[in-house]
């Protein structure tokens, strides 16, 4: 006896959410993307089919393989998956799934996806990222780009956030992430009088010290111009 999932006809595709590293064809004509884990080893464009990346001829996504479009309902779990070290130039992909799907607990599994939006984070440095630049490795073909501020881009191959999403085309939108501070800005939220105090007080030492050292400089140098 064997046992069929149940079906779901929404009156919408549902909406996902991924990571993965945006690529830049090695002509500069064409942008996409490229899976994190098993499904980097085939890019994809904004509107892609899905191929088992096993190379069986069974349409993904098969419910005995693991091939498909894999993303999670949650922003917040794709969010997470930026904190790794070995994911954090990648970029937040929300989809619409597609075609065929398999539904988890976490997410889906689909035969199609759109990617809608890319949410680029900061630069390696810190800064808002301005562009994408050569993230110095790739696959076959294909560039794969990290976010980089106008400072950091330097000579590297790079391509602006509007370039990108005009060469991957379909309507793709491509957003810089804000920059949040969030362990400094709950620091200050937290500190009450008596510590703004400390903190005022030991920052007027600082000052003191500098305009000490500056006086000490300025003595030395009106004494050798003497000599």
């Amino acid at each position: 006896m064997r046992f069929r999932l149940p079906e779901e006809r929404p009156a919408e595709p549902p909406t996902g959410y991924k990571i993965a590293y945006p690529v830049l064809s090695h002509d500069g004509t064409r942008a996409g993307f490229t899976g994190v884990s098993l499904g980097g080893a085939l890019p994809y464009g904004v509107v892609a089919d899905a191929a088992c990346v096993y190379g069986l001829r069974h349409r993904p996504p098969h419910r005995r393989c693991d091939c498909g479009f894999h993303c999670v309902h949650d922003r917040a779990a794709a969010e997470a998956l930026l904190c790794t070290a070995e994911h954090r130039a990648a970029v937040l992909l929300e989809v619409a799934v597609l075609g065929a799907y398999i539904r988890f607990e976490r997410g889906f599994r689909s035969a199609r996806q759109r990617v809608r939006t890319a949410t680029v984070g900061p630069c390696a440095c810190g800064a808002p990222a301005v562009a994408l630049a050569d993230a110095g490795w790739g696959r076959p073909g294909r560039r794969v780009l990290a976010p980089s501020c106008a400072a950091c881009v330097r000579a590297r191959t790079s391509v602006s956030l509007a370039s990108f999403a005009r060469l991957a085309g379909d309507g793709l939108r491509v957003l810089a992430a804000p920059v949040v501070r969030a362990g400094a800005d709950a620091f200050a939220g937290s500190l009450g009088v008596p510590e703004l105090t400390a903190e005022a007080a030991l920052l007027q030492a600082r000052l003191d010290w500098f305009q000490t050292q500056l006086a000490r400089l300025g003595e030395s140098g009106a004494g050798g111009g003497e000599q």
